[in-house]
């Protein structure tokens, strides 16, 4: 991360959100320098006006890359990978192999992380008025079909990361994903091998470094 005035290029997120966590990750990764402009979630930041004026979605992140603005974690992801090529690729090469990360990337991303975002939690509570432990229970059902599907699926393919011992965007959503499991105490001795796969990329420095303990926003 570096100075606004010295960099083309902004992160607008929030520290615990997974999808920015996810662009955190990826930038350490290509080692490119960034600003960070923290919008609040908790506060509602997401949805003012100039926000909402830069992403309509009113979602985080959003990226600024010298003049450019992009939205949607995977997209930025998958941009990065090929607008900086020369640096640390978050996809291999080959069809099949590109295909499998993927479907990693996106199992995590489009099926188990939407149905347990701060926007789903808080809609259970303030439009149908359920109550913390359903909502507790609703978090952890959706995180369960998850992850018991990627163990299966990593069983073959894993080494020290999700594919053998090379990163890729499938570890860069991975590790946001146990983060935020481990918020609300899923117990991830269930899930041996993604617990192993996590704690082998907490000690990247990458990914460390794009901890939300360590975001300038962190709360």
């Amino acid at each position: 991360m570096a100075d606004a005035a010295n960099v083309g290029r902004t992160l607008y997120g929030y520290f615990r959100s997974s999808a920015a966590y996810r662009v955190r990750i990826a930038l350490n990764l290509k080692g490119l320098a960034y600003a960070q402009a923290p919008v609040s979630l908790l506060r509602g930041e997401q949805r003012s006006a100039d926000y909402l004026a830069l992403n309509p979605q009113g979602l985080v992140p959003a990226l600024l890359d010298n003049g450019v603005l992009l939205t949607q974690s995977l997209a930025i992801c998958e941009y990065l990978d090929e607008a900086y090529p020369d640096s640390a690729r978050l996809l291999p090469e080959g069809a099949v192999a590109r295909a499998q990360v993927r479907a990693v990337a996106q199992a995590i991303a489009c099926d188990t992380h939407p149905l347990n975002n701060l926007r789903v939690l808080n809609y259970l509570k303030t439009e149908l008025g359920q109550d913390e432990e359903v909502r507790n229970g609703w978090y952890r059902h959706w995180v369960a079909t998850g992850f018991a599907a990627l163990e299966q699926q990593l069983a073959g393919s894993a080494g020290r990361y999700c594919f053998g011992d090379t990163l890729t965007l499938a570890d860069v959503c991975l590790l946001p994903q146990v983060f935020n499991a481990q918020r609300f105490a899923i117990d991830m001795g269930a899930y041996p091998l993604l617990a192993r796969i996590a704690a082998n990329l907490e000690q990247v420095p990458a990914f460390a470094e794009a901890h939300p303990s360590r975001q300038p926003d962190a709360q």
